[in-house]
Order: C-alpha cells, then sequence, then structure tokens
C-alpha cells in the first residue's frame, strides 16, 4: 500500500471514529433520558424491569462507544498498532452485541408488550386527579392520550377498572381521551387533566356514551412502529455498515503500519 492511499485510509478512519464518538454520546444521552424523563411516555414505564435494564444497556454502550472512538482517533493518527487492534476488537464486539440485543428484543417482544400493558392498566386503575403522589406519571398519560388521540392501553373501556369512574352517577370521562369530534365533547376539554363531565347527564356512567376515542393506545404504538420500521431498520443497517466499514479500514490501517514507534504516543 502506497503511503498516499495509508494517508487518505488513516484520515477515513479518524472521521468514522469521530462519528462514533458523537454516537456514544447520543446513545449515552438517550440512556440517560429513559432514566430521567418524567414528561412523556417513557415515565410511565419506568417501573418496568426490562426499561431499566435497557436504559443501562444504552449507558453502558454509549460510554463504551465514546471511549472506543477516542481510543480510535488517537490510534488512526498516530499510527500505533495496539490501539488499532483494540478499537476493531470493541468494534466487533459492539457489531455482536448489537446482533444479540435485536434478536432479545424479538424474542421476549411479546413479554415486553404484555409488561407495558400490566403498568398501563395498574395507572389507569388507580387513577386519581387528586392523588398527589402519582401526579407525575398521571400527568404523563394525558400528555400520551392527548397527543396520540388514544384512550385506554387495549381501548377506552379499560378505564371503567377505575374506582372513581364506577362511583361517579353521571357520564363522566378521562378528560384527555375527549375527542372533539364526538357529540357533547368540548375543546376546552381537550387541555385539561383528571375527569370530565357530560353536561346534563344522569347516571349510571355509561362508557359507551363518553365522547372519547375509542382506539387504545397499545393499536396507536404499534401503528406507529410499523410506519417507521423502515426508518428503523435503514438506521440500524446503516450503523452496521459503518461499524464494517471502520472494522475494514483498522485492519487494513493496522495491517500496513510496520512497527510499534512508541515516540508517536502523545504525552500528556
Amino acid at each position: 500500500m502506497g503511503a498516499g492511499c495509508i494517508k487518505v485510509t488513516k484520515y477515513f478512519l479518524f472521521l468514522f471514529n469521530l462519528l462514533f464518538f458523537i454516537l456514544g454520546a447520543v446513545i449515552l444521552g438517550f440512556g440517560i433520558w429513559i432514566l430521567a424523563d418524567r414528561s412523556s411516555f417513557i415515565s410511565v414505564l419506568q417501573t418496568s424491569s426490562n426499561l431499566k435494564i435497557g436504559a443501562y444497556v444504552f449507558i453502558g454502550v454509549g460510554a463504551v462507544t465514546m471511549i472506543m472512538g477516542f481510543l480510535g482517533c488517537i490510534g488512526a493518527v498516530n499510527e500505533i498498532r495496539c490501539l488499532l487492534g483494540l478499537y476493531f476488537s470493541a468494534l466487533l464486539l459492539i457489531l455482536v452485541a448489537q446482533v444479540a440485543a435485536g434478536v432479545l428484543v424479538y424474542v421476549h417482544s411479546d413479554e415486553v408488550k404484555e409488561e407495558m400493558g400490566t403498568i398501563v392498566v395498574q395507572l389507569i386503575s388507580s387513577y386519581n386527579s387528586d392523588n398527589d403522589t402519582q401526579k407525575a406519571i398521571q400527568d404523563a398519560w394525558d400528555y400520551v392520550q392527548t397527543q396520540v388521540k388514544c384512550c385506554g392501553w387495549d381501548n377506552y373501556l379499560n378505564w371503567m377498572d377505575n374506582i372513581h369512574l364506577q362511583n361517579e352517577m353521571e357520564i363522566t370521562y378521562p378528560c384527555s381521551c375527549g375527542n372533539e369530534s364526538s357529540p357533547g365533547a368540548e375543546v376546552e376539554d381537550l387541555t385539561r387533566t383528571g375527569f370530565c363531565t357530560l353536561a346534563n347527564s344522569t347516571g349510571p356512567n355509561d362508557p359507551n356514551k363518553w365522547p372519547v376515542y375509542s382506539t387504545g393506545c397499545m393499536a396507536r404504538v404499534k401503528q406507529w412502529v410499523q410506519d417507521n420500521l423502515v426508518v428503523i431498520l435503514g438506521a440500524c443497517i446503516g450503523v452496521a455498515v459503518i461499524e464494517l466499514l471502520g472494522m475494514t479500514l483498522s485492519i487494513c490501517l493496522c495491517r500496513h503500519v510496520h512497527s510499534e514507534d512508541y515516540s508517536k504516543v502523545p504525552k500528556y
């Protein structure tokens, strides 16, 4: 390999490692966001053991990716074979871990969906607009129902498990489920939290008379995944291709660095 080709390979590898460092920072931030978020659907599911494990995996992979990118940049610029070999090995391990994670998600997808459903159904059954201890989680679920335009998990009938609604003697429904196109729905209800009462209504509280969305949030989430499946798969394949290119460049450069010159190692 000529000196010019080695130089081009070296700087391409440096660019790849810079991208990996940025990607690692994004993955690390995403894992921290899952654990810290208090204003979206993620906060509703934070009691899920699978979600917490996934968040810690993201944090670990992000941290390792950042370290790997940093070491790869030094190894590429200074042509240090041990760092290039370490970079190749770490990249191979990450690629294997990504494939294993994808297989685990596919195999345990039904278990994850069932756990998500259990958490949401329990939240709905204990929902009380006057309960300050769970207000943050309840507000997050209200936000999900309003933005996604869904009601309950399987469907709106999940809300009939709520004790507060069972004891109502008027037509009362969760405000965040309100469908402005339904008869009797008031526009201002759509921005409210807690429970709303239909004007001039009498009991018993009949869910068939609720002016709410009939579709459950599980179906909406599933539809979102299906609609964005091409984008998700494309992103995964793109990352895998970049990793394979990085591995190829690193091994080529490592093979053509003929001797260790430790005087090239940066001294701090």
